[in-house]
């Protein structure tokens, strides 16, 4: 995540969550997951665009920050 952080550059933000913690069961709770990693790609509206679980899936990172 830190080296695709590194190649966006500012056109992507990265938010790692634990679901062991509050804060993280909360959001996978709002968000519809319980596997990790589940990696959620949203665009710049605040929209989901897509997710995988596993795995990131670079197609969907590169739809919204090419």
């Amino acid at each position: 995540m830190d080296r695709l952080e590194q190649e966006k550059g500012g056109r992507l933000q990265v938010i790692r969550l634990n679901i062991m913690e509050p804060v993280g069961r909360e959001m996978g709770r709002r968000l519809g997951f319980r596997v990790t990693p589940t990696f959620i790609v949203f665009d710049a509206q605040g929209h989901e665009v897509g997710r995988s679980i596993g795995s990131l899936d670079r197609a969907l990172v590169d739809r919204v920050a090419p």
